[in-house]
């Protein structure tokens, strides 16, 4: 993310206007509707799946030294939300600062939000019968930045939290990122480039001594070599056989089945070709040769030393056809 080239002219006029809502109250102290409150908090926990008891269970939180329950601290801002029939009928006829500024920033054509981070800090813990208050003010709008989503600025505000009693109980720090959405043509561009065909994966390195191997698997047949003189199978192919000297051999189908003798989860480096992570394994035949492949048709934690796997197939493209494993269920016919 680099900054844009500062502008002249009406530009600096643009940017005083934006800079004089620095210091400026977007939302002046306004009390949250409800206080602080027990079904409000479980509603929370629930859906936060936080079972710590201090924010339900009385004697719980007593045993840590509190008086009592208290509320998730991350509620904070819960407490001072509007509700849902607050943002589809706001109060027709009022103008709020933040109004003027979203309307200055759409004049500049930042006309898209995303929220970008929320820093809070905490100054003490809530409590059932706490009135929560916030009030918003503009702490900086930045210079134009280029950013991944387009042109825009970052408008940092600042809510400060308090109970009924005008105490701060906390502070947050809350940016959005304002932006220009990206022309019809670039964003037309991008999409042509997502529809480019995936990259070719890596050609193997062919020869006459394994020629045969993969012209098999074009057929979907997974072969072994094996020797003729004493019929010891090897993979990968080779011209002498390293058992008994013998260059004679021949080929057998392999039945399919075998289990992870090892493996490694490839996560770097990154080829265009693959979908990241994936599973690089080394594949025990029941035949008795080893194979390196890849497993599919499971995440990379569940894979085990020792898996029963059974044979697939990936056809990689036109030209290349590849033999991969996925773990075998019994179900397959045997």
């Amino acid at each position: 993310m680099t900054e844009a080239a500062p502008g002249t002219g009406r530009d600096m006029d643009y940017e005083s206007r934006l800079k004089a809502f620095e210091g400026r109250e977007l939302v002046a102290p306004r009390p949250g509707q409800d206080p602080v409150n027990v079904p409000m908090i479980r509603h929370w926990v629930e859906a936060m799946e936080d079972a710590n008891p201090v924010y339900l269970d009385e004697d719980a939180a007593r045993a840590t030294g509190r008086d009592g329950i208290v509320a998730p601290a991350s509620m904070a801002q819960a407490w001072t939300m509007r509700g849902y029939a607050a943002s589809v009928r706001p109060d027709e006829g009022t103008r709020t600062v933040g109004d003027e500024l979203t309307d200055v920033l759409a004049e500049g054509g930042y006309t898209s939000v995303v929220a970008t981070d929320s820093d809070f800090e905490f100054h003490r813990e809530l409590v059932p019968g706490d009135h929560i208050s916030v009030q918003e003010v503009v702490e900086s709008i930045s210079p134009e930045k280029k950013t991944g989503l387009g042109l825009g600025r970052f408008v940092t505000t600042v809510r400060t939290y308090r109970d009924q009693d005008g105490e701060v109980v906390a502070t947050q720090h809350w940016r959005l990122l304002r932006f220009k959405p990206k022309p019809p043509e670039e964003a037309a561009e991008k999409a042509k480039e997502q529809e480019k065909p995936k990259a070719l994966r890596p050609r193997p390195a062919i020869n006459p001594d394994n020629a045969f191997w993969f012209e098999a698997a074009k057929e979907h047949r997974l072969v072994i070599q094996r020797c003729s003189a004493c019929e010891t199978p090897r993979h990968p192919p080779g011209p002498a056989c390293p058992h008994c000297g013998s260059f004679e051999w021949e080929a057998v189908e392999a039945g399919g089945r075998g289990h992870v003798y090892t493996y490694v989860v490839n996560h770097h480096p990154r080829h265009p070709a693959f979908d990241f992570p994936h599973v690089v394994a080394v594949v025990e035949l029941a035949e008795g040769t080893r194979l390196i492949t890849n497993l599919i048709g499971i995440e990379p934690a569940d894979v085990e030393i020792g898996m029963p796997v059974v044979l697939d197939w990936l056809d990689a493209d036109p030209e290349l056809t590849l033999p991969v494993f996925r773990p075998d269920t019994g179900q397959e016919e045997r």
